[in-house]
């Protein structure tokens, strides 16, 4: 009923057919299959070029990863399961005709691309904004049934009345990109609508799995329809699905399986830090030490990471985005010991005034480290 009531406001402004809005200028479906994109701005010529393409039937695409993690590589996907991705989804949330929908992320990723065929294969209509920090502000007085969000934006939007209001009138928003810290997820509970975190990556097309945040307790991811999970002898998460092809894709995220469609995420298993002969995951204690970094520097980001020590190999420390505070600090630490098992403990802290993102909405850890080091 809500994407109806939605819908139907919408065809007040533009009318009954579905409308790709890049910018502020509607194009119709056949408008973009025949590539008549006059009065589109030149921000905007790479997606509506995608959309031209998915109409007129393309089957292979390349889309790049975000490097956030490791080197940047080009991954190439079907249409076949570009297609499951979009069904799977609609599917789980049971979304109809005539939806709408905003595409604030960047179109040269998976993430802008699937809102983008979202919309397309969903027959709704969609607004693409480009990128920005607070995506609502130019559609503050629309209300959306769809929009993809990183942590960033949302916190943004919660930040100014206009746009707190217009978050309310989101029908299913989903998170991707970071994880959603403790003060977020608190805040996320006052919204009327459907919040989920997704899991997932380019090579599985977008998310296959999705956690509801608005339940209690932790973060428990559970697969899209057709969607087959199981771990490896490293408690590695394997997948199978139509999205990511017929093999088992075995990730490199280690999980705690809680059914055998549901999960708990631990941390990436290529991302280790070896301290004086225990490996530690540093996602895994980030979880845990989230809330207090939330007491003591509220709304700061941060990240563990392991440095060289010639004592230990590598030494945890907790790198904060915030200005210089050494007695918070260092509370901060006390803390964080009481807290975590023996030998988990943060050994120092960094402050870095700015960190880097990558276009997602990720932090850039190597970026950040690098300017860190340079100062």
């Amino acid at each position: 009923m809500q994407c109806l009531i939605h819908g139907f406001i919408f065809s007040l402004f533009y009318g009954k057919e579905a409308m790709v809005i890049f910018g502020g200028k509607a194009f119709t479906r056949e408008a973009i299959k025949a590539g008549e994109s006059s009065g589109l701005k030149p921000a905007f010529r790479n997606a509506f070029e995608f959309c031209r393409q998915w109409m007129n039937g393309a089957h292979s695409f390349s889309i790049r990863t975000s490097g956030s993690t490791g080197t940047p590589k080009e991954i190439s996907l079907t249409r076949e399961q570009v297609l499951a991705s979009v069904r799977a989804t609609r599917r789980f949330f049971e979304i109809g005709k005539h939806s709408h929908l905003l595409c604030c992320l960047d179109t040269e990723k998976i993430a802008g691309k699937m809102m983008l065929l979202r919309a397309l294969e969903w027959e709704g209509s969609v607004r693409v904004e480009l990128p920005t920090a607070n995506p609502l502000e130019n559609s503050a007085h629309e209300s959306f049934d769809f929009v993809a969000m990183v942590p960033l934006q949302v916190a943004a939007c919660f930040e100014h009345p206009q746009t707190r209001e217009a978050l309310d009138r989101i029908g299913i928003l989903i998170i991707g990109g970071a994880a959603v810290g403790p003060g977020l997820r608190q805040r996320i509970q006052e919204l009327p609508g459907k919040v989920y975190q997704t899991y997932g990556m380019t090579e599985t097309v977008s998310h296959v799995a999705l956690a509801n945040l608005k339940s209690s307790g932790p973060v428990e991811y559970r697969a899209l329809p057709e969607v087959r999970l199981a771990v490896d002898g490293t408690n590695r998460l394997c997948i199978q699905s139509p999205m990511s092809g017929d093999d088992w894709l075995v990730t490199n995220d280690v999980v705690e399986m809680t059914s055998s469609r549901t999960f708990l995420w631990k941390g990436r298993a290529d991302f280790v830090v070896n301290s004086g002969g225990v490996k530690l995951h540093p996602e895994e204690i980030s979880q845990q030490i989230a809330p207090l970094v939330q007491e003591l520097f509220p709304s700061s980001n941060f990240f563990l990471t392991g440095i060289p020590d010639a004592g230990l190999g590598e030494a945890l420390v907790l790198i904060l985005e915030a200005e210089t505070d050494a007695l918070r600090g260092e509370e901060l630490l006390e803390a964080a010991k009481a807290l975590l098992p023996k030998y988990w403990n943060p050994k120092a802290i960094r402050f870095v005034p700015r960190f880097c993102w990558t276009s997602t909405g990720k932090i850039d850890q190597f970026r950040t480290l690098a300017s860190w080091e340079d100062e």
